[in-house]
């Protein structure tokens, strides 16, 4: 009698446990704490690569749109170059807002291009209960890529500039990419969730892939509305001819340097990939700033240029 007690006390332990894991993944995973906008920016002049101050004399403008699930999404638009049709859309990293793309804004003004910061869903002032890795922030993106040629034109050319969880969105967006993208700049992304989640559970956190990863993704469907393998952002890379640059910290230990390598490998039509030696996670443009920007532009400004000219002098 006091064995079998004994037992059941163990297995029930055991439930308790694998189930608060499960809980504790899948809310790290869709409902991560987010970081106050005074850290964000306290980091930025910290670091010197931007300043508020810089930011605020671009004159932002607040605007708005609505998804194709209803969610509001929040950004802002720095126009410094009103007679240019370029355009770049910067998406942030999990955690973080739209603050936290401001140093890449300075790039791509300097290179001539307007500029359309936006806050993910659930994060900065945007609407939205949980983060879904591309599944439904794919279609946000394409809210956005509408509403700058609906109030620009429909002759603008876009370019997508990610980081992180913005990196992975905008290679998911590949998927169902509106002509008027001419270009990606993926920062530090995730290749397959499947995979970055497996690699987080048994690399960073050490603990077994089974049962856990099994249970985070059915929780993810009945709770979040999507399953881990429904983004897969190298599907979307392998099968798109739109020019990517992909760029990595070589110390990378949240999303692994072999990620971007990985899809740099399969990529097919125009792309290069960047690696940055001691760079880690998110933090590739604070350790090189000069070769980060300068790759950057460079890129941008190539395959705008490539889509302009004239196709008969293409042939020459």
């Amino acid at each position: 009698m006091l064995y079998t007690i004994i037992i059941a006390i163990v297995l029930l332990i055991l439930i308790l446990t694998v189930s608060g894991i499960t809980r504790f993944g899948f809310h790290q995973m869709t409902r991560m704490r987010l970081r106050p906008a005074e850290n964000i920016t306290n980091y930025l002049e910290r670091t010197g690569i931007f300043t508020i101050d810089k930011y605020d004399s671009m004159s932002p403008r607040q605007v708005q749109v609505t998804s194709h699930d209803g969610t509001r999404l929040s950004g802002q638009v720095l126009e410094a170059h009103p007679d240019s049709k370029d355009w770049v859309i910067l998406v942030h990293g999990i955690t973080c807002s739209l603050l936290q793309s401001i140093p890449f804004a300075g790039i791509y003004e300097e290179a001539g291009f307007n500029v359309l910061l936006i806050d993910q869903r659930r994060h900065g002032q945007s609407e939205g209960k949980y983060t879904t890795y591309g599944y439904h922030e794919k279609h946000d993106v394409e809210s956005w890529v509408e509403w700058i040629l609906e109030h620009y034109g429909e002759d603008c050319q876009v370019g997508l500039h990610g980081q992180s969880l913005g990196g992975g969105t905008v290679l998911e967006y590949l998927g169902i990419a509106h002509p008027a993208i001419k270009f990606v700049v993926a920062d530090c992304p995730y290749s397959d969730l499947t995979e970055l989640i497996h690699y987080q559970l048994t690399v960073l956190n050490k603990l077994p892939a089974f049962p856990f990863l099994r249970l985070i993704d059915r929780r993810l469907g009945s709770k979040a509305g999507f399953r881990l393998a429904q983004v897969s952002p190298i599907r979307n890379v392998q099968a798109s001819q739109i020019p990517v640059l992909f760029i990595h910290g070589t110390e990378d230990r949240y999303v692994p340097t072999w990620m971007s390598q990985n899809m740099y490998d399969v990529k097919t039509g125009p792309k290069e990939l960047l690696l940055v030696p001691g760079a880690v996670h998110a933090n590739a443009y604070e350790t090189d700033p000069k070769r980060y920007k300068e790759t950057v532009a460079a890129f941008a400004k190539q395959h705008l240029a490539s889509v302009s000219a004239d196709p008969a002098e293409a042939l020459v």
